[in-house]
């Protein structure tokens, strides 16, 4: 498999569900859930060259902006809602996670940890802005508007009595490495998080 990152979100979804992914890009993660799992997909994308990619492997697109909400979709009407890399790009990340965990049985996140070493280095000794292959881009032309740790995303979960399933922390490559699973939010450099609704 081309993208190891698809792989560790693949391990969590069962077979013949019904997912929503938000921010779906060309449509890649859709169409190997479709292709290799059964799974009974829709994406939401705002970039039309995106949209364009999606229609033509076949997945059920819709343009709209996330920033906008999930109103459109009744409660509960999916397994899965998934928002892979985009969480740290919308205005009202902690609105969109409760419209998720709404509109799905199960939100899986993930997103680039602020918290990794190499950021705090760049921005403690360096004093500039983190740029990594995590965050690759400069400061002035990100699509990243509220960056986040492990800490942070942990913490906001709490707040919202959101239950945590399962965290993976990794590297770069998606590779979990017994310092990300010791030490994730100075070590991780991607999180990924499982949850729903309702503490434990």
């Amino acid at each position: 498999m081309k993208r190891p990152d698809l792989a560790n979100i693949k391990q969590w979804i069962r077979p013949g569900s019904r997912v929503l992914d938000l921010g779906c890009g060309d449509g890649t993660l859709l169409s190997m859930l479709r292709d290799e799992m059964g799974v009974d997909g829709y994406g939401l994308e705002i970039e039309p060259e995106n949209i364009i990619q999606c229609v033509r492997k076949g997945i059920n697109v819709i343009q709209r902006d996330l920033d906008a909400g999930l109103s459109d979709f009744d409660e509960q009407t999916f397994d899965y809602v998934i928002m892979t890399q985009t969480l740290q790009a919308v205005h009202f990340p902690d609105r969109l996670l409760t419209e998720m965990l709404r509109v799905g049985h199960q939100g899986i996140v993930t997103f680039p940890n602020f918290g990794n070493w190499k950021n705090r280095l760049q921005l403690g000794i360096g004093g500039r802005m983190p740029v990594s292959k995590t965050l690759p881009a400069q400061w002035y032309d990100t699509m990243n508007i509220h960056l986040c740790t492990v800490k942070d995303f942990e913490d906001l979960c709490h707040q919202h009595d959101i239950r945590i399933l399962e965290r993976m922390v990794v590297d770069q490559a998606h590779r979990a490495r017994t310092g990300t699973r010791l030490l994730p939010n100075l070590l991780g450099e991607i999180a990924l998080f499982r949850c729903q609704r309702g503490s434990v």
